[in-house]
């Protein structure tokens, strides 16, 4: 593969980026170099998001068109990654005949073997799921930026998602949860210390559920994992770190001992992106998310008890199947108490095989945008009026490269 170029194209959440960055490392230890862009590459690899049915019609458009891309010149190979693959698997190759290979989320490591077999004309899927360690057993070495310096980092803690929400289609693509060894985590962070980082964001699905089954069978010790606010204690012990982030949480696995770690915990950033979804207990029953809007607001009150200044961010679904206007009314009135800073906020969108695609009760689309207009309408102000109150402050920023 020496001498060939490949290219990146990513969808999705924080972990499908540093999925792309595992998989770039791969590529680039079996001989391949960076391209340029896409036009300038040998290879291209399409790393997928599949929380909504847009962004799965958005692969199948992509792929439509790169069918010029590959005829474009001799000898490319064209790849599918991430959730959409792991859904959809060898399908996907039955459909679009210029496909050359497709591997799921747990299949990183099998990229270049893929993309060797491809070589010589073997089209295949990977999409079997691994409940081992072995999906940690990656690369931690960073691609090098294409100008100036890396500062910020990912790290992955944990993958996988046990909660089975009605609407979520992840635990169909990531997987069960399953916790990496807290000193692989431990040494993955020092190691980027040393290479000049000063941030690192913690990733998971459920993040703050990090080592929970372990600590609730016993086996922390066996597994070399722990709850998530003593991992988080002894991260910030890591000299060099100045700065941690986590996403994303969930407010089931919010306990006092990492409410309290948001006040005593020196390099943690106070800020947290916490996803409610709806400020109706109907539809968070509905959508199975096991806590009320009640729950939510007091684990809010807890954090700015214990870090005053914290910026809370979610994540907002309108036209969840059922939802009424005065369900609607509640999910408002919940993003004025608990004060977000910002918010994430989409139309509800049906997936296979999840439980609310068979629940009934559609909210008609124009009633669904309607609201969805209402509630970011609100979250904008919110957002000004914020921002407005820290005017004439002094802050501490990272700048670690030119704005998009």
């Amino acid at each position: 593969m020496d001498g060939k170029r490949f290219a990146i194209r990513t969808y999705g959440c924080q972990m499908n980026v540093h999925d792309s960055e595992k998989v770039a490392t791969l590529l680039s230890d079996a001989g391949l170099a960076a391209a340029r862009d896409e036009s300038d590459a040998d290879v291209l690899v399409i790393n997928t998001c599949s929380i909504r049915d847009k962004a799965e019609h958005q692969l199948y458009s992509d792929l439509g068109k790169l069918r010029h891309w590959k005829t474009e010149r001799s000898g490319r190979l064209l790849g599918v990654g991430g959730c959409v693959a792991q859904q959809v698997g060898d399908r996907l190759l039955g459909r679009f005949s210029h496909l050359d290979f497709v591997f799921g989320t747990h299949g990183l490591r099998h990229v270049p073997a893929m993309l060797e077999g491809a070589t010589r004309g073997r089209r295949v899927a990977w999409v079997s799921q691994d409940e081992s360690q072995a999906r940690f057993e990656l690369p931690t070495r960073r691609p090098e930026p294409v100008s100036g310096r890396r500062r910020r980092a990912f790290v992955t803690v944990m993958e996988g998602c046990d909660m089975f929400c009605s609407f979520c289609i992840v635990p169909s693509t990531r997987g069960r949860e399953i916790s990496r060894a807290a000193f692989e985590i431990e040494a993955e962070i020092r190691a980027l210390a040393a290479s000049g980082i000063l941030e690192v964001t913690l990733l998971g699905q459920t993040v703050n559920a990090y080592g929970r089954h372990d600590v609730r069978r016993g086996h922390t010790a066996e597994a070399g994992t722990m709850p998530f606010a003593e991992l988080l204690a002894r991260l910030d012990a890591v000299p060099g770190i100045e700065r941690i982030r986590y996403t994303s949480p969930h407010p089931l696995f919010y306990d006092e001992a990492l409410i309290r770690a948001h006040g005593e915990l020196e390099h943690l950033c106070p800020q947290v992106h916490l996803p409610v979804q709806s400020g109706s207990n109907a539809i968070l029953a509905a959508m199975r998310r096991r806590y009320t809007r009640e729950r939510y607001l007091e684990i809010i009150a807890g954090l700015r008890e214990a870090r005053p200044e914290v910026a809370i961010t979610s994540d907002l679904i309108v036209g969840f199947p059922g939802e009424s206007e005065a369900d609607f009314e509640d999910t408002l009135a919940l993003v004025r108490e608990a004060g977000l800073v910002d918010s994430f906020s989409f139309k509800y969108s049906s997936r296979p095989g999840t439980a609310a695609a068979g629940l009934g009760g559609e909210v008609p689309p124009e009633v669904a945008q309607d609201r969805l207009t209402r509630l970011q309408d609100q979250q904008r102000e919110q957002t000004l009026v914020y921002h407005q109150s820290r005017v004439g402050e002094e802050t501490l920023v990272l700048v670690d490269g030119a704005s998009r």
